[in-house]
């Protein structure tokens, strides 16, 4: 798959999820084998203004390239600034706008999913800045507010007709949130209408279901999001899987906990361990999941504050774990 000049040596994407697509992450999505990683959105506002928080969620580790990164806003001359200020003042490979975004603080700004009510919009925002930065320009948006305002074909074409390089489409609409299902039926009759790159989102928990929407409805790549939480090995095993056919089998617990260690120690590096460390609470929830007995090392997980304590919970747990399967190997 090829964004502009950037080439991405496979199809899988890391979407774009606020509070978690931070460089400690994105750089455990890069090393799983992600062709493109994608972080979290950033105020065009806060960037204009200098916000200490803003600017630090433009850091891009070069061994996570390439790398997306996404901003939004409700009104031209501020997101052109901050699209101008992330084309010099970053080593990002695309920008990418927001579009998507359902929650009713962003909404009200009329930046996010607001965009999709009006095509005439999206194109007037992503010309004016396709026209001011040197970096491609892509665009991340649902297929439309409701089901009686569904225009994702026509903003879609209106992307294109702007000069984006790239439309990555979540198949569901802005009032579903994260709620029932995504229609990849529609993200098809995207694909079918325009000849720019476009990547289907939503409802990917399997490589073999990756596999299915690309060969079906054609898309270019599969954006998987919270699939990959707390569990980088499903982009890993897509790739496996849509390169070789091969199913890798899921990780061990003890592999999974010293994943989960190095993402906090890599937090820690970039917040400081008493931010990291509670940060990394609904992570590591995230890392326990699908591991049976999990019941006490999730409440305590939620007690933590320091970077030895949770070391000492998650390895205590993998440890009786271990013990008790090994008996039970002698047992039978």
């Amino acid at each position: 798959m090829k964004i502009g000049d950037i080439t991405m040596k496979n199809p899988v994407v890391l979407a774009p999820m606020a509070g978690v697509c931070n460089p400690a992450f994105r750089l455990i999505a890069k090393e799983f084998g992600a062709g493109l990683v994608c972080a979290e959105m950033v105020s065009d506002k806060g960037i204009l203004y200098e916000n200490e928080k803003s600017l630090k969620m433009l850091y891009v580790d070069e061994r996570e390239k390439p790398l997306s990164l996404q901003i939004f806003g409700g009104e031209r001359e501020s997101l052109v600034a901050a699209a101008k200020y992330v084309d010099k003042h970053t080593n990002a490979d695309i920008i990418d706008i927001n579009m998507g975004c359902p929650v009713p603080k962003i909404t009200k700004c009329d930046a996010g999913a607001k965009w999709l009510l009006d095509p005439d919009k999206i194109y007037e925002m992503v010309a004016a800045t396709v026209d001011a930065v040197q970096k491609p320009v892509t665009v991340k948006m649902r297929i439309g507010w409701d089901e009686d305002h569904i225009y994702a074909v026509k903003n879609a074409q209106a992307v294109e007709r702007a000069g984006g390089a790239a439309v990555a489409v979540h198949g569901r609409t802005r009032v579903q949130m994260y709620e029932g299902t995504a229609d990849w039926d529609i993200i098809g009759e995207v694909k079918k209408n325009v000849s720019i790159p476009v990547i289907g989102n939503g409802d990917i928990s399997t490589p073999q279901e990756a596999k299915e929407r690309l060969e079906k409805y054609g898309v270019d790549g599969v954006m998987i999001g919270r699939a990959a939480l707390g569990n980088p090995w499903m982009l890993y095993r897509t790739v496996q899987y849509l390169q070789n056919g091969e199913i890798v089998p899921d990780p061990d617990a003890r592999e999974k906990m010293n994943i989960c260690m190095l993402h906090l120690d890599r937090l820690i590096e970039i917040k400081g361990e008493n931010v990291a460390v509670r940060e990394m609470r609904k992570h590591a929830a995230w890392y326990l999941k699908g591991l049976p007995k999990t019941g006490s090392v999730r409440n305590g997980v939620n007690q933590m504050t320091t970077r030895n304590d949770m070391n000492k919970l998650l390895f205590d747990y993998v440890d009786q774990l271990e013990m008790e399967e090994s008996q039970q190997k002698i047992i039978s």
